[in-house]
């Protein structure tokens, strides 16, 4: 697999050029940039105290997504369910391993057994799209498994098991990533060679994925971005100042990948989406006025950033507010490359193409979101825990969120309450019992893994 990538680029092409050359004015490319951690208000376009200048710029340019959310909480689940447009009942990645986080005393429940890799069987985009001719490349964090070469990506660096970098600042020892000197942002050297890629691939057909480890913990940068920082945010605290510098080096990368693909004349052919894995970690960030934060299913821990650019999106910047999930992203590129999931593939998005041209929307449906898992808490905020087991659905402007340990359930109506405060389940006692029924018969249809009782002696 490995020697795969060490081929020329001409001769991948070699006695197929006139096939690529008719493949250019049909099917797009597509670029997904993927933070990590990222809030839904650590863009300055959506509230953040510091500026992010080449996001907003490619959401003033294209579309931003304002009630765009993860397929989970935290990491892997969510990255499973974009790159595989399936759910987390599909591929059992529901958690971040173990599934039993926290004391074991503090727990009431036993979690199901979470899976922590995606399977030989489990189909990624990259693998969908490479019988119609797309080279594919995935940069930067995995979290899936050893090697996303093995699921079906033609060039693989920096991806393994590892769910975090140790250091952000050069040296990283990270897989296929030729060292840079010390103290260069790993954000920097993903897109050098996320530019390296588009550059060899302008002529298209390709999938690129550039999964930043930014702003995942630790929170570092240079000493000389930090200081840009205190000076411009001199009442925030100094971990506040490392993690604006952190962000910025993600939207340093938007910036250059978005030149790229411009000064290689592949940019109206190629649709660029911005977005993040889950929502921010509240001991760095606030998440503006969204409740909770990372490994939570209120808006903070699973709402994200999301903002479309380039090939598809028609020509008139705007703002959406209807509620999309990351797993929609495969069935998008699929409709736009004008091809389909092999058959028995068990998609659980749905395409946006409607929405991102413009000429159409998307079909009533449920967001469903499930979570039989225990994270512990990282801060004062929420006592032992981030979350115990829970689910929750949303259904246009309303949200139910349940929890197992003791059947709490908490109703929202997002419109009017963007920060959850406002709970209204004794007020509409048959919304919520419909919402709650319609997450039974879910987990019953998709045999979803449920925490069970504590055995006791």
């Amino acid at each position: 697999m490995i020697d795969r990538l060490l081929i020329p680029c001409a001769l991948v092409f070699i006695c197929g050029c006139a096939l690529a050359s008719a493949r250019e004015d049909t099917q797009p490319s597509y670029v997904i940039i993927l933070a990590d951690d990222l809030g839904w208000a650590d863009v300055s376009c959506q509230g953040s105290p510091w500026q992010t200048p080449s996001i907003d710029a490619l959401a003033a340019d294209g579309i931003r997504f304002t009630r765009a959310a993860s397929n989970g909480p935290n990491c892997a689940p969510s990255r499973a369910c974009l790159l595989t447009g399936t759910d987390v009942a599909e591929h059992g990645i529901f958690t971040v391993r173990p599934s039993a986080r926290g004391k074991a005393e503090n727990r009431k429940l036993t979690p199901p057994r979470t899976e922590h890799a995606l399977t030989p069987e489990a189909l990624t985009i990259a693998e969908m799209l490479a019988g119609k001719g797309y080279r594919s490349a995935f940069i930067g964090k995995w979290h899936l498994g050893e090697d996303p070469a093995l699921q079906g990506f033609d060039v693989s660096i920096a991806g393994n098991q590892r769910g975090a970098t140790r250091r952000h600042l050069a040296p990283w020892n990270l897989p296929r990533l030729p060292e840079q000197a010390d103290g260069t942002p790993l954000a920097d050297a993903l897109t050098d060679h996320a530019i390296k890629f588009i550059e060899d691939n302008a002529a298209g057909p390709f999938l690129l994925m550039l999964s930043h480890y930014a702003v995942h913990t630790p929170v570092q940068a240079p000493p000389s971005e930090i200081a840009i920082w205190a000076k411009k945010l001199p009442d925030e605290p100094k971990k506040r100042h490392r993690y604006a510098a952190l962000v910025d080096s993600v939207d340093r990368s938007v910036g250059r990948v978005r030149k790229a693909l411009e000064e290689n004349g592949c940019a109206d052919r190629t649709l660029l989406i911005f977005t993040s894995d889950n929502g921010g970690l509240e001991s760095f960030t606030d998440n503006g006025p969204l409740r909770g934060g990372k490994g939570m299913l209120f808006e903070g821990g699973v709402r994200v950033p999301f903002i479309a650019w380039g090939a598809g999106t028609g020509s008139k910047t705007r703002v959406l507010d209807v509620p999309i999930q990351l797993s929609d992203l495969v069935p998008t590129m699929l409709e736009m490359a004008e091809t389909s999931a092999p058959p028995g593939t068990p998609l659980m998005g749905e395409s946006l193409v409607g929405l991102l041209t413009g000429k159409g929307t998307l079909s009533e449906r449920d967001l469903i979101w499930h979570f039989p898992a225990y994270l512990e808490g990282k801060t004062k905020l929420h006592g032992n825990w981030r979350t115990t087991p829970a689910a929750s659905i949303i259904r246009g402007k309303w949200k139910m969120v349940e929890f197992f340990e003791d059947d709490r359930r908490f109703l929202f109506d997002l419109e009017a309450d963007i920060s959850e405060q406002n709970d209204l389940s004794e007020k509409q006692p048959d919304r919520v019992t419909n919402l709650a029924e319609t997450l039974a018969a879910w987990r019953k249809q998709r045999n979803a893994p449920m925490p069970q009782p504590i055995d006791k002696p």
